[in-house]
Order: C-alpha cells, then structure tokens, then sequence
C-alpha cells in the first residue's frame, strides 16, 4: 500500500488528481463512466455572478497535438450552480473545488462571496485570466498590479482555500505566482492555456469565429511543465500543475517538477476514465519503485 494523499494548503485530497475546470461539466456528465468520488476533487466548469452565453460558433478546433478553444466562458451563473448543481454534489463523498471569474473586481467578490455561503464547496479556484472593464481590459493575470488588487479584494471575500489559477501568457510566471503568494492564496494552479490560432486555408478563415483561442493538449504540456519548476523555485504554497496531461507519467512529470497535484483536462475528451487511469498508474509507480509516499516525490526534480 502506497499514501497518495496530499495537501492543498487546508484542504485534504485522498490522491492528487484532480478534473480541470471547464472539460469535465459540473461531475454528472462522467458519471455513468465511472465513480467520480475516486477522484482527488472535481473542479467544475468556471462560474461568473450571472449567466454568460459565450461565443458563437465554430468554437472549437483540433490541433496537431492539441486543441483549440473559444467557448467564452459559457456558464450558467453562480446562482443556477448552488440551486441546480451543487445539491447533487453535497450527496457525494468528493472534494469539490469551484472556478470562478469575473470582469470586474466586484463581480470576483460577489461570485466569491455567494461560493463561499452556498455550503458544499470546499475550495475556489479563481480564474484571472479575464480582462477587467473597469480598467481598460487589462488582463488581470497578466499585469501584476491588476492581479494584486483583485486577489487580494477576493482573499478578503472568502475564508475557503483560495487557489489562484495562472495565465501562461507572461514573462515571469515565477513573479505572477510570488504576487498570488504575497496577497493570501493559498495555491496556485497552472497553466491556462495558451493564446493560440488555426486557419483554414481553403477560406482563409480562422476555424474559430473568435479568432484566436486557448490551446491545450499534450502540445503545451513541455512548456506547463518548466513553468511549474519555475513556479516552484518562486514560492512556498503548493502547485496544482496542468497542460496536456494524458497519462500518469505525464501527471508525474509535473509532480516531480513540484506540483502537489494536477488536473486533467484535454484528455477528459478523448478517454472519459483518463483521470482514473492516471490515479492507477502514479499508484503502480509508486509500488514499482518502493515509494511509499507521494509526498517523498513532490519537487524532487534532480539538477
């Protein structure tokens, strides 16, 4: 017997493996594939303070290795969520872990504050790679005075573990992450995807109407890996790693580089059990080896 069980700051998961927000609905939808409350936690698809529609059309394009992807951040509102979805989750022995986004500071409050009441949510993870309106769509995740005021609005919000999901699409990840740290969170998880684009040559149209899109997929998943050994090096909270995890030497690769756990998206799509697999397989790893503890590997990147 092996411990897989870690920590996320207080919050307590029996193995590292996590769903990412946005692939794998709000738990049901993978249900009938298998018993979701084998997983580590679920993070469920990302919710504003009001309902959004999203983009339109085509919205998603596959990529050699990966995929691209404009939904919008289509959601059903924090409300519909606690009324529609959560009663079924608080039935479940499963950590559940909620994304929330806004395009203000005081939208991430609100959707903060109603999480952090609704009973059943056991951590938030806030999504900062929005624009905020009331400061000339600055990318919050992206510019570290923007991130600093929000976090720090939304820390204050909520006594719940706060994990702080970045954006890749900056110089240094390690000072993004160290800003996170500073303002109270509590982890942080990484990476988003890529800001990326595929065109149609026969229309010399983008396959996506938005244009551009955030790649994901085994693609980025090299570049989410130095990012979390970055990360790593920057800060003393634990790591949620991410990109392009289909396999659990994938999962291990970000585990050894520092995560504390990682979460499975993109592969969610192509095998509905890929998150299952991969908790088996850090286990047979572990046995392989004569490791009895997963915390024992956690950032043990030899240099």
């Amino acid at each position: 017997m092996v411990n897989l069980s870690v920590k996320i700051g207080r919050l307590e998961l029996p193995n590292p493996v996590m769903t990412a927000s946005g692939t794998f609905g709000y738990g049901q939808e993978y249900s009938e594939f298998f018993d979701i409350e084998r997983l580590g936690a679920i993070v469920v698809k990302g919710l504003s303070y009001v309902p959004k529609q999203g983009n339109p059309p085509p919205r998603i394009a596959e990529t050699p290795a990966g995929m691209l992807n404009a939904i919008g951040l289509q959601n059903i509102g924090v409300d519909r969520f606690i009324a529609e979805k959560l009663p079924h989750l608080r039935t479940l022995d499963l950590k559940v872990i909620a994304n929330f986004f806004g395009d203000s500071i005081v939208e991430y409050v609100k959707a903060a504050e109603a999480l952090t009441d609704s009973g059943g949510v056991h951590a938030l993870e806030m999504n900062i790679s929005c624009p905020n309106k009331q400061a000339g769509w600055i990318v919050f995740g992206t510019n570290p005075d923007a991130m600093r005021e929000v976090v720090t609005a939304v820390r204050k919000a909520t006594d719940l573990p706060l994990i702080v999901k970045l954006s890749p699409n900056v110089t240094d990840i390690g000072m993004m992450a160290k800003v996170a740290e500073d303002c109270g969170a509590d982890a942080v998880s990484l990476i988003n995807t890529i800001t990326g684009m595929c065109i149609d040559t026969k229309t010399r149209r983008s396959k996506i109407a938005n244009v551009t899109g955030g790649l994901s997929g085994p693609a980025i998943r090299p570049i989410a890996v130095r990012m979390v050994w970055e990360v790593n090096k920057s800060v003393m909270i634990p790591i949620i790693g991410m990109g392009g995890i289909m396999t659990a030497q994938d999962a291990l690769e970000f585990i050894i580089a520092g995560a504390s756990a990682v979460s499975v998206g993109t592969a969610n799509f192509i095998n509905p059990v890929a998150a299952i697999e991969i908790i088996s397989g850090i286990e047979s790893y572990l046995l392989e080896h004569g490791i009895a503890d997963i915390n024992e590997i956690i950032g043990s990147l030899k240099t």
